[in-house]
């Protein structure tokens, strides 16, 4: 059964040199090695209730447990600290049907 993780920046990024670091290590080893899928990367967002957050990034795994082991693999942890200087962030696994 698919899940997801939710990224749901709800203010501005307050660090953007530690922004950048996150990303680069994204993009050169964050995913290595497992089935991830980019199905929002912080498009356009359309509050329909509540306050519109800053951006929103959604990925999907075939199941929970790949997505918790992406999510608590050594490339994402190393990426993640520099996310956490950066900005706030709420971020949640989402089972799918």
């Amino acid at each position: 059964m698919s899940a997801y993780i939710l990224f749901i920046r709800d203010e501005p990024v307050h660090d953007s040199a530690e922004m950048a670091e996150y990303e680069r290590m994204n993009r050169e080893r964050g995913s290595e090695g497992f089935p991830v899928k980019r199905l929002a990367f912080y498009g356009t967002v359309e509050a329909l209730e509540g306050p519109a957050p800053d951006g929103v990034v959604v990925l999907e795994f075939p199941s929970v447990e790949d997505a918790r082991a992406w999510y608590h693999g050594p490339g994402y942890q190393a990426a993640m600290q520099h996310r956490l200087k950066a900005a706030e962030y709420r971020v949640m696994i989402v089972e799918g049907v």
